[in-house]
């Protein structure tokens, strides 16, 4: 009975450990075909280099973050990293050029944009199979699924629009006319309010999800910058709701929102063409993909100021944080 006690014991442990995030700060990178894994506990030394297939981009994870996935666009896959490993250990077909993705709230299914196709194709992960192809607009891109999986959202590039798709009937039920080239999304934890940033405008729209309308813009001007410099894509939240950080691409700054009022609290100056971001599990620190300076900014939370710039590789595009 002892020994049952013990191994029991450990066993206990051992998974306790496993439930643990590491904090790994995980970089994509569109040119050099790898996600550079970062330690923040190791003085922000990158500890691995993970060869991917062809232009990773969008990531996500995965089964208690014991799987990260990977959109890679160039290859039409979705790679599978195992995150205890630090290696890709599987791969998932795709259409052609993912890019953005979004997972079921249950993990079984991925729904990926299809720009070639105007579609958005839903995944069978155990299967590894298109199971369906929802028409959309022109170059789809962000996607997000609503946490009962009732609702998909997905921005159309070219017709400057949100389109609204009821899971159930598998088809578009509303388009929402947003500024000029939508391209990710923010769901506010509230469940009421769907942010999305519109690269080409240099502005998010605000949109009420019981009526579909847009109810507010939110405008970005750093100093020293034109408007045609400014290029939001890229969004992230604190988990409380009150504070967003919005990326704003070839003005080199992040922003940061106050949810309730929209109005912009404060710019922070980061790398070249600031892309993706991420926050640390404990909301202290803010990282930043910069496309064209090939690195990551470590911004400060507390006092919102970059405080390090760390090299990766080429074209970084997503930051995520295995929390």
């Amino acid at each position: 009975m002892r020994s049952a006690a013990v191994i029991v014991f450990w066993l206990c442990l051992a998974v306790g450990a496993s439930a643990r995030g590491t904090g790994y700060v995980f970089v994509s990178h569109e040119k050099t075909n790898n996600i550079a894994v970062i330690d923040p506990k190791q003085d922000y030394r990158i500890i691995q280099w993970i060869p991917t297939s062809h232009r990773p981009r969008d990531m996500k994870f995965r089964d208690g973050n014991r799987q990260l996935l990977v959109a890679c666009g160039d290859d039409d896959v979705i790679d599978v990293i195992d995150v205890a490993k630090l290696a890709v250990t599987d791969h998932i077909p795709t259409g052609p050029s993912p890019e953005m993705f979004a997972l079921s709230p249950d993990e079984s299914a991925l729904y990926v944009s299809d720009e070639e196709g105007s579609s958005v194709q839903q995944i069978s992960i155990a299967d590894k199979m298109i199971v369906r192809e929802i028409a959309t607009g022109a170059e789809p891109e962000g996607v997000v699924v609503t946490p009962d999986n009732k609702t998909l959202y997905v921005t159309s590039e070219v017709t400057d629009m949100v389109h609204v798709i009821d899971l159930g009937a598998g088809a578009v039920t509303d388009n929402i006319v947003v500024g000029t080239r939508p391209r990710r999304f923010l769901l506010l934890p509230n469940g009421k309010e769907l942010w999305v940033s519109n690269e080409l405008s240099g502005q998010v729209s605000v949109i009420d999800r019981t009526t579909n309308q847009v109810t507010s813009t939110i405008d970005f001007l750093p100093t020293g910058f034109r408007q045609v410099d400014v290029t939001p894509v890229g969004m992230t939240m604190t988990r409380d709701g009150k504070t967003a950080v919005v990326a704003l691409g070839r003005a080199n700054h992040v922003a940061f929102v106050d949810t309730a009022t929209k109005k912009v609290r404060d710019y922070v100056l980061v790398g070249s063409r600031a892309w993706g971001v991420a926050l640390s599990p404990d909301e202290k620190t803010l990282y930043v993909a910069n496309g064209l300076s090939d690195d990551l900014s470590i911004v400060d939370m507390r006092s919102r100021q970059s405080v390090r710039t760390v090299p990766v590789g080429r074209v970084p595009h997503t930051v995520v944080v295995d929390d």
